[in-house]
Formats: C-alpha cells, sequence, structure tokens
C-alpha cells in the first residue's frame, strides 16, 4: 500500500495514537475515511462529467489517461511496438508474396544489371 511495509505502517500507527490519544483516533480515521469517500465520489463524477461533454467515442477514457506521464509514455512505448514490428517485416493486414519462380539468384559478389537509360 503506497510503497510501505507493515513496519512503516506500524511506527505511523504508534505516532499517531502518541500524538493524538487513543480516546480521538477512532474519530480521526472515521473523518480521514469520509474524506476519502468525498474525494473519490468528486473524482469519479468530474470523471463521469467529462465523459459525457466528450461523447461517446471517449466513453472509455479514465482520468489516468491525462497524466502527462503516462500518456508519453504510452505513445513512445506504442511508436517503439511499431518500429519493431515495421523492422520484422509483420505489417498488420499484409501476407507475404512468394519469389517468382522464374527469379534468378546472382552470385555472391555480381553487380546486378543497370540500365543507364531507363532513370
Amino acid at each position: 500500500m503506497f510503497g510501505m511495509g507493515l513496519g512503516e505502517l506500524a511506527v505511523i500507527a504508534f505516532v499517531a495514537v502518541m500524538i493524538f490519544g487513543p480516546d480521538r483516533l477512532p474519530e480521526l480515521a472515521k473523518q480521514a475515511g469520509g474524506f476519502v469517500k468525498q474525494a473519490r465520489k468528486m473524482a469519479n463524477s468530474a470523471r463521469d462529467e467529462l465523459r459525457s461533454e466528450l461523447g461517446p467515442e471517449f466513453a472509455d477514457l479514465e482520468l489516468r489517461d491525462l497524466n502527462p506521464k503516462t500518456l508519453v509514455r504510452k505513445h513512445i512505448l506504442d511508436a517503439i511496438e511499431d518500429d519493431e514490428d515495421d523492422a520484422a517485416g509483420t505489417y498488420p493486414g499484409t501476407r507475404t508474396v512468394p519469389a517468382r519462380p522464374d527469379a534468378v539468384r546472382l552470385p555472391a559478389g555480381q553487380v546486378p544489371p543497370f540500365d543507364d537509360e531507363a532513370t
């Protein structure tokens, strides 16, 4: 949870008991839970309002997608994957074309013929 282990949580709980006392701690935990619930409700309503304003093509929009780091990382990774597909010769929706049966292979080191007048 938040990158903290059991030891860190125990220290935080101990410090909270020492600062606020065991009498006020349940009340503060209840208030913190209410605050988290209210914040989640506000975030969900903002997301739903944004989805409705943008239209049906953005129905799967998540607020995490609007984070600049996530956005850049997503597009960079997509571009890298596309480059790897291009390098491998695997283009979506294409097929490999078999070699022509009448094609002649040149021996190693021989230069293919070139017509100066054709270009």
